[in-house]
């Protein structure tokens, strides 16, 4: 890694140093030159009052420093200058340094950090301070400290109160904190769907596949009516019959117009209804001038999206490279709608904007990270409209190596507007109307920088894991149409080329400036995974070498080995649960499965953060004017890549989850119906099993397998009967018949209609090792599984 560090700081300036223990005084890097009895400095009381701040009162001060008499009264005239000053403020009986958070303060624990660790922010923080501070919870063991008393504990969604104490390691949160009382707990709250009960009161249906019905009794509706999604909370456990809950809120009827989804932006809190001073700062945006622009508006560049989409933010344009330096080459210009000049830095927008992390999308809507005005107009790279843009040309040898690029702020105005399939079809010979003038200027010159880029691409082997991804189609009222894989195209591919190329340039030239930015990191499978991958890979004969330096070309040859084969499905599977997640951080540590030593997100920002980040950054080290990177944000990038990431996850799990309630709710008309489908989940009580033409899955569970004892091989990824050898692995083709579907929850519940195959030898030999100690279930004739458990 190229650029230079920066050092962390805590609000006052103080440099870090080292943790000290949660509830003690953390020491600092270098300690003060205290003279006992002497008036301190200036400096030397600020940068205690920062290193202590539960002993940042004047009596406190007094204390500390043996300061009596004359010295005490001299010590409140410099409190007072410097509370006039700005450089103290007073929060209630003690002084802090501005921006600073209190002794005591009240936290909402709202993420965790890589190690897991509980992470808070202030309850209230100003809007025009930035971004609130991160604060490291400690947690004490249950006996409490010195073993006295009994410890509060916390989890996520918690508003505890807490002491804050300065964190002094380098990287991390600027304050540790230690938990006082826990204020208000949310994490007993969970949603369902209001049902009326004769009599009075009714019956919550759960949303979760893990929850259960509770009763509602009259007196805790909350005026909920029939169908209403609501969020409760246990009101009473007993020891039989179900918990009892009090309505907290009602969120709105299920029956409404796209219910599914929003199940999902109330169950995660992902924010969907913009601020009115956020819409109020989107609608009275201006056009971005001229100013540190160059003019390309007449270079022709294009947009090539999907069909459907409602905002334009890349476009691109190649051309053969005329440097007589570079025979065979092309010059490949990327340009990026220019979020950053009316999305500024903790601005109502910006703060919205950070607090979604991203655009969600789900089959019946979009919740955008900005509002319509800036996404969809202002920075949407509309045909013929004149549009603010910060673009890189990048130039590839005939080898397809980039040998150079430059990146400029621009205003360009987009030639066309394309569809993938539009584009596709022009290069396959069908140009239309629209396509047909610009075969030979614009879109054959595309293709061939394509064939080109795609050389270097096979040469540095990414990680090529082929699994089809599918589209739900609705009908007008919302529900599922059809489940279609739409075809993968090389106009597919050839942008997101592109896009890689023009992101791995983003980070090469923040790091040549040494401007600390925001990278899309991902890490390799880690050593466990990789042993359980070579176990299952050995089961089939396929060798995985052993060894921490593994490259994603180890990979492709385990897949080109299963490539055609009866097991090619299960490898891939396989594989790909081998890999880590892709995350964001402010320390490169490359992206292995794009086979990247340097890469960052530079291409959508419309709907991600992390490339608003990066545009600023460009912005501020290249010198292209206003709305470039600030100080505070540079110093917030660890909290910021912290949040996105779990932001990101946030939606994920909302996308999959409606996806799963949909499908479900598709099907819910045809329980007892068989389906085609296979194996994609192996575990110690049944088999998942998705269904290719829905996209969905369902469990089996293995009580329900048959009458033979089934036994579990992790290795081998089957369930097997001991009796008979018949059993299932992961990618076995089946035949199920649908026992349950479940709207609310997603759930679908399958009964195996197809017998099992015989195992291989080796599977047979667990057996008869005795090795049966890995989750084996005997089916009970008659028991059936409890409702929504699976």
């Amino acid at each position: 890694m190229s650029r230079i560090p920066r050092e962390r700081t805590n609000p006052a300036g103080k440099r870090p140093g080292k943790i000290g223990r949660a509830g003690k005084d953390a020491p600092a890097v270098e300690p003060l030159n205290i003279v006992h009895g002497a008036l301190p400095s200036r400096e030397v009381i600020l940068r205690f009052i920062a290193d202590h701040p539960q002993k940042a009162s004047k009596r406190e001060l007094a204390k500390a420093f043996g300061l009596k008499g004359d010295n005490r009264v001299e010590l409140k005239h410099m409190l007072q200058e410097l509370e006039q000053e700005g450089m103290l403020q007073k929060n209630r009986k003690s002084l802090i340094r501005p921006g600073a958070l209190p002794p005591v303060t009240v936290l909402d624990i709202t993420t965790r950090d890589k190690d897991g660790d509980l992470i808070g922010r202030p309850a209230e923080w100003p809007e025009d301070q930035g971004v609130a501070p991160a604060v490291a919870i400690r947690q004490q063991s249950p006996a409490g400290r010195q073993g006295k008393g009994k410890a509060p504990v916390a989890g996520l969604g918690d508003r505890i109160l807490a002491k804050i104490f300065p964190a002094f390691d380098r990287g991390g949160p600027a304050y540790t904190a230690r938990i006082i009382k826990v204020i208000d707990r949310r994490r007993g709250a969970s949603m369902g769907v209001f049902r009326t009960a004769p009599g009075g009161g009714g019956r919550l249906l759960p949303i979760e596949r893990r929850g259960e019905e509770m009763v509602i009794d009259p007196e805790f509706t909350g005026g909920a009516t029939d169908g209403d999604l609501v969020e409760v909370e246990i009101a009473r456990l007993g020891r039989f019959g179900l918990p009892r809950a009090k309505v907290l809120s009602v969120v709105g009827s299920v029956g409404s117009e796209k219910a599914i989804s929003m199940i999902a932006i109330h169950a995660h809190g992902i924010p969907h209804v913009f601020p009115p001073a956020v819409i109020a700062e989107a609608e009275a945006a201006k056009p971005a001038s001229m100013s540190h622009r160059e003019d390309w508006r007449d270079v022709p560049l294009i947009t090539i999206d999907p069909a459907d989409a409602k905002d334009h933010d890349d476009a691109v344009y190649a051309e053969l490279d005329p440097s007589p330096d570079n025979p065979g080459g092309v010059v490949v210009t990327v340009a990026i709608a220019d979020v950053s000049w009316y999305v500024r830095p903790n601005s109502p927008l910006d703060r919205e904007a950070l607090k979604r992390g991203n655009s969600v999308y789900f089959p019946d809507r979009v919740v955008p990270m900005l509002p319509e005005r800036i996404s969809n107009d202002l920075c949407s790279l509309k045909e013929g409209v004149d549009r603010p843009a910060l673009a890189v040309r990048m130039s590839f040898s005939g080898e397809g190596r980039k040998i150079g690029h430059i990146f400029h702020r621009i205003m360009m105005k987009s030639a066309a507007k394309l569809s993938y399939q539009q584009a596709q079809a022009a290069i396959d010979g069908k140009p239309d109307d629209q396509t047909g003038p610009m075969l030979e200027p614009i879109l054959k010159p595309l293709w061939h920088a394509y064939e080109v880029m795609k050389r270097g691409r096979d040469r540095r082997q990414p990680l090529e894991l082929d699994m089809p991804e599918r589209k739900i189609l609705l009908k007008s009222n919302g529900t599922v149409d059809r489940v279609v894989v739409p075809p993968r195209l090389d106009a597919h591919k050839l942008i997101e080329e592109m896009m890689i190329q023009a992101n791995v340039c983003a980070a090469e030239t923040l790091e040549k400036k040494r401007q600390p930015l925001i990278y899309r990191i991902h890490d390799g499978p880690t050593l466990a995974k990789q042993e359980i991958l070579r176990e299952f890979l050995a089961t089939l004969g396929i060798s995985l070498a052993k060894g921490g330096n593994m490259r994603a070309n180890n990979f492709n040859g385990i897949l080109a080995k299963a490539d055609g084969t009866p097991h090619q499905t299960m490898v891939s599977e396989m594989v790909l649960r081998s890999q880590s997640q892709a995350i964001y951080g402010p320390e490169n540590i490359g992206h292995f499965g794009l086979n990247l030593m340097k890469y960052a997100h530079f291409t959508s920002p419309i709907r991600r953060y992390a490339d608003l980040i990066v545009h600023r950054a460009l912005v501020g080290s290249l010198g292209f004017g206003e709305g470039g990177i600030t100080p505070d944000e540079e110093a917030a990038l660890d909290d910021i890549a912290a949040e996105i990431s779990t932001f990101e996850r946030r939606a994920m799990a909302a996308e999959r989850e409606t996806v799963d309630r949909l499908i479900a709710h598709h099907l819910s008309g045809r329980v007892g119906e068989e389906f085609a489908g296979r194996v994609s989940g192996v575990t110690k009580s049944g088999l998942f099993v998705s269904l290719p033409d829905y996209g969905a899955d369902g469990f089996v569970p293995i009580s329900t397998l048959g009458s033979d004892y089934f036994i579990y091989d992790e290795a081998h990824q089957a369930l097997s009967g001991e009796r008979t050898g018949l059993g299932y692995r992961l990618g076995d083709s089946v035949t199920v018949k649908l026992a349950e579907a479940i709207p609310l929850a997603g759930a679908l519940r399958f009964e195996m209609i197809s017998e099992g195959r015989e195992m291989p030898a080796a599977v047979r030999s667990f057996h008869k090792a005795g090795r049966r100690d890995r989750g084996q279930v005997r089916k009970k004739p008659g028991t059936r599984p409890p409702r929504g458990r699976h």
